[in-house]
């Protein structure tokens, strides 16, 4: 068996010859090959699409050699598998939320193979193309719960919160359905070929402690225990959780995503040697000149430290108005500062 790729190293805590570097959103609107893309197509039809969904996917490793590549989707995508009628307008829209019990009922199980089989098309057309590993992935339970009950975007989903304080029960059955899909998506997902699988909780953030150990966190667990006998590396990235590490360091996960709140060597400490961790540049920083754009990647590095298990990312999707060249910089100083003769 040869040497993993460093990504899947790093993942699994191993020595690498580099520190790997991906970034979120790393294929979007900020790279010009992708805006002509989207000439051609609006977003569902990318998504919907595979050889597009793969042609977008492989822009930015192409671009900037890039260490892993994740699949182009999006994580309302299994739902409309659900029974969810679902528009971007350019967010996320639900002309009818799912508000209560009857609601619920009304939900089937998703079959990702008839429900989304353009997605593991896309994931099987990428492995005949990328020589980096493919990471696939899928929204956390609780995230894709605030934008079903709130019907769209929000910045406080008051809602969705409500609903867990209303109707408890409705609540929990809704985010075990929602287990339910989001393991069935990852498990195609590797079947097809993805090499790591990662959960984006977007919006565990807004949940106290408390809450998050008693909403979020058992729907997150049951999906990891679920996917461990695949043996792939599995990520999850619980955006504004720094209050959130202590309980996430008990899940049954290989990486842990940490946004740019947290310096990674104080979020080391408390998630332990046990877990890799990834992150956590702000993606603002893209925005500064070279010589400050690449202290604070160094600053980054440095945070991590020595021990094997870190995957430099930013620590949240890249930002649109992002000039590539500095993307380019990025990648290119995180290679040369990391590298290890």
């Amino acid at each position: 068996m040869g040497q993993l790729p460093p990504f899947l190293a790093a993942c699994r805590r191993q020595p690498t010859t580099h520190t790997p570097v991906w970034i979120m959103r790393q294929a979007g609107r900020y790279l010009p090959e992708y805006r002509k893309v989207r000439e051609k197509a609006d977003f569902l039809t990318l998504t919907k699409t595979p050889e597009l969904a793969a042609e977008v996917t492989l822009q930015p490793v192409r671009r900037f050699g890039m260490d892993a590549a994740i699949l182009f989707s999006d994580i309302m995508t299994p739902l409309e598998g659900m029974g969810v009628a679902i528009e971007f307008c350019p967010g996320p829209v639900i002309a009818e939320p799912v508000r209560s019990a009857a609601a619920v009922d009304r939900l089937r199980p998703i079959d990702p193979e008839e429900s989304v089989p353009y997605v593991q098309q896309a994931i099987r057309i990428l492995r005949q193309e990328l020589t980096v590993p493919l990471i696939g992935f899928a929204g956390a339970p609780f995230t894709l719960f605030c934008y079903l009950v709130e019907g769209s975007g929000s910045k406080t989903f008051t809602r969705a919160k409500a609903l867990l304080m209303s109707e408890p029960a409705t609540a929990t059955r809704l985010l075990e359905m929602l287990a339910d899909t989001v393991a069935r998506c990852l498990e195609a997902q590797a079947a097809a070929g993805a090499q790591a699988l990662m959960l984006f909780d977007s919006w565990a953030g807004l949940l106290t402690p408390g809450d998050f150990r008693s909403v979020a966190l058992p729907a997150v667990r049951s999906i990891l225990t679920r996917l461990r006998s695949l043996d792939v590396p599995l990520i999850y990235f619980p955006n504004q959780g720094a209050t959130l590490l202590e309980d996430v360091a008990t899940l049954p996960a290989d990486v842990v995503g940490v946004d740019w709140r947290m310096p990674l060597d104080r979020a080391r400490a408390i998630l332990g040697p046990g877990l890799a961790v990834q992150g956590n540049l702000d993606p603002t920083a893209l925005f500064a000149p070279p010589a400050e754009l690449e202290r604070r990647v160094d600053e980054v590095l440095d945070a991590a430290g020595p021990a094997p298990g870190h995957i430099f990312n930013l620590g949240h999707g890249i930002d649109r108005r992002t000039d590539p060249d500095a993307v380019a910089r990025l990648v290119d100083r995180v290679h040369e500062r990391s590298r290890r003769n």
